[in-house]
């Protein structure tokens, strides 16, 4: 094992699933990162080993971070990726969570060493956690779609095959390496509303904790997201409240919301990808025409 994966010790786990997410590129709203803390913290994970940042990382483009110890003493906090370790209540089995930050280059090298130690403890499953914007209200359950690697774990888990095309993250290329390397993986993605893209959302941190649970087969306790989510929902409509354009906008994405009668009608993961592809390609219309002159497409 490479000198860049650092183990402190080596945990004895039972029938492991190692669940990833990482804050970047894969993370809009803060869902995936904020869903994979909460789960840390309320399973009680352990550290067990992280990834050296030295090797992955522009520190230029990722910039660690200074901050007063005691008000006196100044620490970097550099860019992490570490692995803990907890039994997932309810289940006779245990989690791997990777938390971390998406790496600015070497990417084969990092989703190697990853994978290399999924084989090592024997993990039987790799779940992702993913959050992207999308044209959908705040004020409604964040959809959740999800995909796996092989028809069979499509059909086991009840998921999708994905027939996205276009730019991909770690996310994407580490389910590649998985997929080569024969190690069963599935990703699962929450929509955030792409009006309060800068805002995390504890909503889609919950959509996510709840199918992961369904998933696995049992239930996390996602109360305290609940309660976070209900707060996050009164004070983004306070603000939406206050323009008459957007709060007519968020109305017509509620109407279309409660359209939907099952969770075999919610849009797919492609569906949402391409709504984030059409949102971005039309802000930068915006950009490129500040007062307003009509652009072609």
């Amino acid at each position: 094992m490479s000198e860049e994966l650092r183990i402190s010790r080596r945990p004895t786990l039972r029938r492991p699933v190692l669940i990833a997410a990482f804050r970047g590129w894969n993370d809009g709203g803060q869902g995936a990162s904020l869903a994979g803390g909460y789960l840390a913290k309320t399973w009680e994970a352990r550290r067990f080993a992280d990834i050296d940042p030295e090797g992955f990382f522009d520190f230029q483009a990722t910039r660690p971070h200074v901050s007063l110890v005691d008000g006196v003493t100044r620490r970097i906090d550099w860019p992490e990726n570490a692995f803990y370790h907890a039994p997932i209540e309810g289940l006779d089995r245990d989690a791997v969570l990777l938390l971390g930050v998406e790496p600015n280059v070497r990417w084969r090298a990092f989703t190697g060493l990853i994978v290399g130690l999924a084989k090592e403890l024997e993990v039987e499953l790799l779940i992702t956690l993913g959050s992207l914007l999308a044209d959908v209200p705040h004020t409604r359950p964040a959809p959740v779609t999800g995909a796996a690697s092989s028809p069979e774990l499509i059909e086991e888990l009840g998921l999708e095959a994905s027939r996205y095309e276009g730019p991909t993250g770690v996310v994407g290329a580490l389910h590649d390496l998985c997929r080569r390397e024969e190690l069963p993986s599935a990703s699962l993605w929450a929509a955030v509303p792409h009006y309060v893209s800068l805002t995390p959302s504890p909503r889609a941190a919950q959509a996510l904790c709840d199918r992961l649970g369904k998933l696995l087969g049992g239930n996390v306790d996602t109360e305290e997201l609940q309660r976070a989510a209900e707060a996050y929902s009164e004070q983004v409509s306070e603000a939406v409240s206050s323009d008459e354009e957007t709060a007519t906008y968020v109305a017509e994405l509620e109407q279309r919301a409660d359209e939907l009668t099952s969770e075999s009608e919610l849009p797919s993961g492609d569906a949402l990808a391409a709504e984030l592809t059409r949102f971005l390609r039309e802000r930068d219309a915006e950009d490129e025409n500040p007062a307003g002159g009509s652009t072609e497409h």
